[in-house]
């Protein structure tokens, strides 16, 4: 290994955003252990300590372009599985009940549940020869210099044998997710927790999945019925494999349907596209209905932070765990294991400060487009500032463009996959399109 940063690099959590930080820690370190408290190898389905896991989940475009530059042949192999590759622009979005107009925009996201992708993901990073596993294992508290300045392992209690140990790292990278295990460590460490932007959207998701032989979704594979404040219930339907089609429903501020087949039918029966319901009424459900609650997008701002314990960063849903129904959780993982790798060819461990700066930068646009488009609604809770008003102003013209012109929802869809910033939007010629188009919108009330 000509690019060896250190001895031993330590992932705590093996869900997307710890695989994807183990597969670029391999080019760097001799050795990569990924320590996480669920079963892993051969695991096809939800796991319990992601139990996102049974909802729509999707892989936006550029997200898709990472993974394949990890991973060569990764998408073909997804593809070769029965997992459909969708254009974002040609799949049926519909607003209050009326079609966006397609575009064929070149950017391909992959239509997969959740649990299927990291399958074939870890199998790709479990190939690797110095990546190890360590399953149905804790992870119990940081190991630090006597002074508290670096973190040199972690303690992890082996579930299987009820022993303890301490796991030595030059580098301990922790994707644990939402939960505050990262505050509570360091304020053991004498250390600040960072500030929290939070928006608060009351956002439940309830999932099925259904048997459909007749692929009712052949031509449009996969219909997306957008919730609005006026139909505060969305739906995700697509094919993800084989006959499999899942139906995710969204409730924005309402309560979500019984989580039971009959209230599953009759919430899509209420939406505002019909295709839906008459796609699964008469479908053998093959999965029980399942409802997960999502309170609030938060960012923990650690760039913020002016003091941090040397060789530990913090990835994935413990930095910014955003709103599910925009689809970005795993793109953005994609790009901040890629701010990872940039930092490792500098042939040291990275620095916290360093890098949580530039790990900002790249979530900065999509929690734009997450938590300013959550803002649109009056009920959500979280700092409107004017550029959050204006930008959701401009959206609402915007949105309506789509159902007219092709060449918005191009660029629309081109943000929305996290290829193009957001200030695209503004540029004269989406400007000229939004407002010619924009003249026609009925007035409020």
């Amino acid at each position: 290994m000509d690019n060896q940063v250190g001895k031993r690099a330590v992932v705590l959590g093996g869900s997307m955003a710890g695989l994807l930080a183990a597969r670029v820690l391999a080019d760097a370190y001799a050795d990569v252990v990924v320590v996480d408290r669920d079963t892993l190898a051969g695991v096809t389905d939800a796991r319990r300590g992601v139990p996102q896991g049974r909802h729509a989940h999707a892989l936006l475009a550029r997200g898709a372009q990472i993974l394949e530059e990890l991973f060569p042949g990764l998408i073909g192999e997804l593809v070769k599985a029965g997992m459909p590759l969708l254009d974002m622009g040609e799949m049926q979005w519909c607003l209050e009940g009326q079609r966006l107009r397609n575009f064929h925009t070149g950017l391909n996201a992959v239509s997969v549940a959740r649990p299927n992708l990291e399958s074939h993901v870890r199998a790709r990073v479990s190939g690797l020869p110095n990546v190890t596993f360590a399953e149905e294992t804790d992870v119990t508290g940081l190991e630090t210099t006597a002074d508290r300045s670096q973190v040199t392992g972690v303690r992890i209690h082996d579930r299987a044998s009820g022993s303890e140990r301490v796991l030595a790292a030059d580098l301990v990278v922790n994707t644990l997710g939402r939960g505050e295990r990262m505050s509570a460590w360091l304020s053991e460490l004498g250390y600040q927790s960072p500030e929290k932007d939070e928006v608060k959207i009351g956002l439940a998701y309830t999932t099925c999945e259904f048997l459909l032989p007749s692929r009712p979704l052949e031509n449009d594979l996969s219909i997306i019925s957008l919730a609005t404040p006026m139909s505060r219930h969305g739906a995700f339907f697509g094919r993800v494999g084989g006959d499999r089609h899942q139906l995710s429903l969204t409730s924005m501020q309402c309560e979500p349907p019984s989580a039971d087949i009959e209230g599953v039918l009759d919430c899509a029966k209420s939406l505002p596209v019909p295709d839906i319901y008459e796609a699964i009424r008469e479908g053998e459900a093959c999965t029980e209905p399942v409802t997960i609650r999502f309170p609030h997008s938060v960012r923990h701002r650690y760039e913020r932070l002016t003091r941090f314990p040397g060789h530990l960063l913090v990835m994935g849903d413990g930095v910014c765990s955003f709103n599910p129904v925009y689809g970005q959780g795993m793109t953005v993982a994609a790009l901040e294991a890629l701010v990872l790798r940039r930092h490792l060819r500098r042939g040291q461990p990275p620095r916290s400060r360093p890098f949580f700066r530039d790990l900002a930068k790249v979530i900065d646009a999509p929690w734009a487009i997450a938590g300013g488009g959550d803002l649109a609604w009056p009920g959500v809770e979280g700092r409107r500032t004017m550029s959050t008003r204006l930008m959701n102003a401009y959206m609402g013209r915007m949105m309506f463009g789509m159902l007219f012109d092709g060449r918005i929802t191009n660029s629309f869809m081109r943000v929305a996959g996290l290829v193009d910033p957001p200030r695209t939007l503004y540029y004269p010629r989406n400007l000229y399109r939004v407002l010619k188009q924009s003249r026609h919108m009925p007035k409020p009330g």
